[in-house]
């Protein structure tokens, strides 16, 4: 069931937001087809789904997204290669949907001493702010949450946040052919950015990342040959660590360009602690399952755990083995398919004899 439920996900182009909504409703048909309640919700024409089993004070959130990046025609025409799923999406992240979803079905007959909540959402690629930020928003919250993300079968614990910025650099135009009389706003620009890459929050580190990271992502300026440009924008991708703020990046930064930045966008980091009683649960049952020391490590990017982290709530990403997701040779590990599965149902049970 759970190869054959992942394979017929594979097959939907979920790459354009019609095809992640179709990727929804092929989930809350099968799920309904399991005897299980869904709700489908919609929000700027993006669709999501909700369902819930289980009673008690305690809710788990299981949420995955269907929703992938683009793909050429043949990548969704699954084919199983040694032991491997090749596919778009089938690392990111339809194999970890498809486990949640069985995992879920497998339980929904169990007396649990919690509630399971799965969210299946559309968005994750684009940001997620229409679907998991919007159920985060309204409620959709619980004790701790688990993001089918390819890991390796790791724990995802923490994962930097993220700062997009521009920087307004000035100069003074004059002839090209005498650059010495202006200022040439796009050599001020890059020395600019030589000097952020030389502040302090730069080489500030945690017990599990050696450093932020800081990527000139653009740099806008000039518009003729003949002309010392007198503007240009720098675009700077900021990920920095859990310890850190947005805040005191920022107040860095103006110490070299003064007040002349505009905020892109940003999103706040998660920062899991690897004592939480929820992560001492977890780690055994991977021991267990995979015969080898649970894997615990922090995200250079980030999931859809940033919106429930903003509210507290610890969260990780957690996920099967695959490799070359976004690229063209996308796959999955079946075996490891089937293992998470059993781990989220162990999990489960786990809330059961502690009941």
């Amino acid at each position: 069931m759970l190869i054959d439920l992942l394979k017929d996900l594979v097959s939907i182009d979920s790459s354009s937001k019609e095809g992640a909504n179709e990727a929804v409703d092929f989930c809350a048909g099968w799920l309904k087809g399991q005897g299980l309640t869904v709700d489908v919700i919609e929000n700027n024409g993006y669709k999501m789904l909700v369902s819930e089993i289980g009673s008690g004070e305690k809710t788990l959130i299981w949420n995955g997204h269907v929703d992938v990046v683009s793909g050429t025609p043949n990548q969704f025409f699954p084919e199983v290669h040694e032991g491997n799923l090749y596919g778009r999406g089938t690392a990111d992240m339809k194999a970890g949907v498809a486990g949640m979803m069985c995992a879920f079905a497998e339980l929904k007959d169990r007396d649990l001493g919690l509630k399971i909540q799965l969210q299946i959402v559309s968005d994750e690629e684009i940001g997620g702010l229409n679907c998991s930020g919007y159920l985060a928003k309204h409620g959709y919250r619980g004790d701790f949450v688990i993001c089918a993300e390819p890991t390796q079968l790791g724990i995802g614990l923490q994962a930097k946040g993220s700062l997009r910025l521009d920087i307004e650099v000035s100069g003074k135009s004059a002839h090209g052919s005498r650059p010495w009389e202006g200022v040439n706003a796009i050599e001020k620009a890059y020395d600019i950015y030589r000097k952020i890459k030389d502040l302090p929050f730069t080489r500030e580190h945690t017990p599990l990342y050696a450093s932020p990271s800081l990527n000139l992502a653009k740099i806008k300026g000039g518009d003729v040959y003949n002309k010392v440009p007198d503007a240009c924008l720098l675009s700077l991708d900021i990920r920095y660590l859990p310890t850190q703020t947005m805040e005191e990046i920022v107040e860095q930064i103006e110490t070299v360009v003064g007040k002349n930045i505009h905020i892109n966008m940003y999103s706040k980091p998660v920062n899991t602690e690897e004592n939480d009683p929820y992560i001492t649960l977890l780690r055994p049952i991977i021991e267990k399952n995979t015969k080898q020391e649970a894997v615990v490590f922090g995200q250079h990017g980030s999931a859809d755990t940033i919106f429930f982290a903003a509210y507290g709530i610890p969260a990780i990403e957690f996920g099967p083995k695959g490799e070359n997701w976004h690229g063209d040779r996308e796959c999955v590990n079946l075996e490891s398919v089937e293992v998470y599965q059993k781990m989220l149902v162990d999990f489960a049970s786990e809330f059961i004899l502690q009941k």
